[in-house]
């Protein structure tokens, strides 16, 4: 069995409406293949799905999206589990540089 990184995506629902919000997981899977670890990772995802009604009465859902990423990854000593590499968004000048 090979050890892989599945990246799973939710999207939270208010009262049966969409919401602006997502939830990121990452998920450890173990399977022989790519395709076996995918079927593991939408297993593990769908089991993960939720229903409730929060503090205010509102009943919250999150829904799985998909499978974002899947990986294989070698699980030891010091092993890169993950990595993301962020670029700076340079802001605009700021508006009263640019009145006349």
């Amino acid at each position: 069995m090979k050890a892989f990184t599945a990246q799973i995506i939710y999207r939270i629902e208010c009262d049966g409406q969409p919401t602006d919000q997502y939830e990121e997981q990452w998920r450890l899977v173990y399977a022989n293949n790519v395709e076996d670890a995918l079927a593991e990772a939408k297993d593990a995802g769908g089991k993960e799905e939720s229903t409730f009604v929060d503090r205010h009465g509102r009943t919250m859902c999150w829904r799985m999206l998909a499978v974002k990423d899947l990986q294989p990854v070698e699980l030891k000593n010091g092993g890169l589990l993950f990595s993301m590499v962020r670029e700076a968004e340079l802001l605009p000048a700021p508006l009263w540089l640019n009145a006349s």
